[in-house]
């Protein structure tokens, strides 16, 4: 063979092995990049968390109206006041009312006096009517006359008895004037903080007759002791009992949450909406300063534990694929599918029983297009699975 011929040969050789490399290189598999969780231990737990937004709640909250309607006389507080038990917050005119209660209080000054004179006057009687007893024992007087002396103490006695009883219903129309006033005034039933005020001086106040709602007088909040009310799904209520441990979270104070504990679960089932039924459970922090200055009303969120799993291998949750599988980066450069047998789990970590090692990664990436088994992969970020 002739050097030109060979020459000729080796061109065209040259030549197909560049166009299958070309073609080969423009065909072949490309690299996806994936972000990479490597597998270690720690902590897994099992929880449950409420359905809708809970709500910060006062352990004693009342809104209080006066039992009568009538117009502000006194009003002697203001919104955010912190009151005492027992301080006066409202009075209605009731000058009527008082004038009444004054002339009772007359009435009994006259009724005691009575008492006084009738008491005196049966002493004196029953006292004639002893000597009289002994004279018609001497034989000095008639027994006509220890008769009539006698029925004369017994007559000024029951006079005596009867000015007591007009004493008694003097005082009991003094009470039922108290009574009466009591209607038109209002007083703090426990030392708190004065959250609304309807109403001003000279204005009418009107009570909350049955059925109509009408905004209280005076809306008062015992801010010294909260708890978070928080909805539960129903299907979740049985897994919850008084004295389990939670975390609070508060939109308030974003990325802190507080440690507490149930301390009650409601007896039955609130249905808000036709598909959306909840239980009511009531949460309270265990170190009640730990957050602060808290608000009535803040929305919260509780997370009841019910289950925790300490130095044990775990995944990132969403590492998870349908049926306990998992992509795990290999060695050679290519993703292999695994399946694996999990225990405890929440939205954040999942616990492997079986079918992992520590220190193997896995693909968290796994919505990600070209992302499978068999696909070349490339590191765009790998972390521990703390995310650290």
């Amino acid at each position: 063979m002739s050097p030109t011929l060979l020459r000729r040969l080796l061109v065209v050789l040259l030549l197909g092995l560049l166009i299958a490399g070309g073609v080969w290189w423009l065909s072949r598999p490309q690299a996806v990049a994936v972000v990479l969780r490597e597998i270690d231990r720690g902590l897994v737990e099992s929880t449950i968390s409420n359905t809708r937004a809970g709500t910060v709640e006062a352990c004693q909250r009342t809104r209080l109206s006066t039992i009568t309607g009538g117009r502000i006389e006194i009003l002697a507080v203001k919104e955010g006041d912190r009151v005492q038990r027992g301080q006066l917050l409202m009075k209605l005119w009731n000058d009527d009312q008082q004038a009444q209660s004054a002339w009772i209080l007359a009435q009994v000054a006259t009724a005691r006096q009575r008492v006084d004179e009738a008491c005196v006057m049966a002493t004196n009687a029953e006292s004639e009517a002893a000597r009289q007893a002994a004279l018609r024992t001497q034989g000095f007087v008639s027994g006509a006359r220890e008769e009539s002396a006698r029925s004369e103490a017994l007559a000024r006695r029951a006079g005596c008895q009867a000015a007591k009883a007009d004493l008694n219903q003097a005082h009991a129309r003094v009470r039922l004037s108290q009574v009466e006033q009591g209607r038109t005034v209002l007083h703090a039933p426990f030392a708190g903080t004065i959250a609304k005020i309807v109403g001003e001086v000279g204005e009418y106040s009107t009570p909350s007759p049955p059925g109509v709602p009408t905004p209280p007088a005076i809306d008062l909040i015992d801010d010294s002791c909260l708890y978070i009310k928080a909805p539960m799904d129903e299907v979740d209520a049985p897994k919850i009992s008084a004295g389990q441990k939670v975390r609070i979270s508060l939109d308030a104070l974003p990325g802190r949450s507080f440690p507490g504990t149930v301390r009650r679960v409601a007896p039955y089932v609130s249905a808000v909406e036709k598909q959306a039924r909840t239980v009511d459970i009531e949460a309270t922090f265990t170190d009640p300063s730990a957050a602060g200055r808290l608000l009535v009303g803040y929305s919260a969120d509780v997370e009841v534990i019910l289950a925790i799993r300490e130095n044990v291998l775990r995944i990132p949750t969403s590492a998870l694929l349908e049926g306990n599988r998992v992509l795990v980066a290999q060695a050679d450069g290519l993703l292999a599918e695994r399946r694996i047998r999990t225990g405890l789990a929440n939205w954040e970590f999942t616990e492997i029983s079986e079918g992992l090692q520590a220190g193997e990664r896995v693909v968290t990436s796994l919505e990600r297009s070209g992302v499978k088994a068999g696909a070349p992969y490339i590191a765009e970020r790998e972390t521990t699975a703390s995310g650290k």
